[in-house]
This record gives structure tokens, C-alpha cells and sequence, in this order.
């Protein structure tokens, strides 16, 4: 009997739990993912995804009952130059073809202090999936001035071992290191309450 009640305490706390995050969907025109790299110690090389899709179940009063979810195409990144953005869809990094998408799903949230939190996921890329964790903060939560909308934005960073995700050529020439600055803003979706 006991065990019943608690059972059906513990659905009726994850289910409130749930109710309480709300879901935003990344808005495509302001989110990006930066890269960035040290090539042969002479510079920094910069490249960017952006126009991606995801979702964030955002739950304000419990930063740690939120989760993410992230793809972005692998040909759409972009470097600046295009023979460089064509050598990485080749055998030597992705070997990409049209389809094949960087994932991101969160897996726990650590709320390190008011506006910050440790997310950890897993990131699959290039068909390796390794858990990595992203030093995340909420910018700012509110209605959208322009769109009247209430909207989301969020920054994390991250370095990432490119030999982990089987895109060590060159390496350690061009740096195995490869560091992350993620911007997104988000609007609630339709529908999702509050």
C-alpha cells in the first residue's frame, strides 16, 4: 500500500514538474554556434553554424528540470572561405553528405548560481556521440519588444578535442582544441502556456 502511494506521489510530482517547463523554439536568426581553432600557431581560424533548429523545455522556477535539444546541418557551416568549408565535408574531417546533422541533447542541468548552470549532453557528431558539458547563462527572459512574444536567450562555451569526434587531421599543427561560444535566443511556442 505504501509503496502505491508513493508510487503515485512520485507520478504526480513529475507530472507537475513537467507541466511547469515550458517550451521555446529556437529563433534561426539570431542563434549561432562559433568555432574556433589555433592553425599552425600564426592565427586563430574562426567558423560558425547558424539558422539551426531546436527546442528548449524551459522551466524558469526549476532551472535543473529543463532540457535542450539541438541539430544543426553539417554543410551549412560556414568558415568565411569556401575552399576551406569544402575540405571539411571531404574524407579528411566529416565526409559529409546532405543529411548529416551535429545533435545536442542535454542529459542533466548543474544551476551553478542565479543565472548560470552546467548542462551536460551528449553530442553526436560525425557519428561519435560523447557527453560534453556547456558553461551556460541565461541572458535575459521576457516579452520580445518587437515580436511581443515572450522570448528566451541563452550563452554557453565549451572546448571540445577534435581527435575525439574523428576529426583529428592535421592535429596537434592545427590545434585538436577547438573552442565553442554558443548564442540563442528563443520564443515560447504557441500554445505553451503562462
Amino acid at each position: 500500500m505504501k509503496s502505491t502511494l508513493l508510487a503515485a506521489a512520485l507520478a504526480v510530482s513529475a507530472t507537475s514538474a513537467f507541466a511547469s517547463a515550458e517550451k521555446y523554439v529556437l529563433d534561426p536568426s539570431h542563434s549561432q554556434v562559433v568555432f574556433s581553432y589555433n592553425h599552425l600557431g600564426y592565427s586563430t581560424t574562426t567558423g560558425m553554424f547558424s539558422g539551426f533548429e531546436g527546442e528548449i523545455m524551459f522551466d524558469q522556477n526549476d532551472p535543473a528540470a529543463s532540457s535542450v535539444t539541438v541539430s544543426m546541418p553539417v554543410v551549412e557551416m560556414i568558415t568565411g572561405w569556401k575552399p576551406r568549408e569544402d575540405h571539411f565535408m571531404t574524407e579528411d574531417f566529416f565526409g559529409a553528405d546532405e543529411g548529416d546533422l551535429v545533435t545536442f541533447t542535454s542529459t542533466a542541468i548543474e544551476v551553478t548560481g542565479e543565472n548560470t548552470a552546467n548542462i551536460t549532453g551528449d553530442l553526436t557528431m560525425n557519428g561519435v556521440t560523447k557527453s560534453v558539458v556547456l558553461d551556460a547563462t541565461l541572458n535575459q527572459v521576457g516579452d520580445h519588444p518587437m515580436a511581443n512574444k515572450p522570448w528566451a536567450g541563452f550563452d554557453a562555451t565549451t572546448t571540445l578535442l577534435r581527435s575525439d569526434f574523428e576529426l583529428g587531421q592535421f592535429a596537434p599543427f592545427v590545434s585538436d582544441e577547438v573552442e565553442i561560444r554558443i548564442s540563442i535566443e528563443a520564443q515560447k511556442a504557441e500554445g505553451a502556456g503562462g
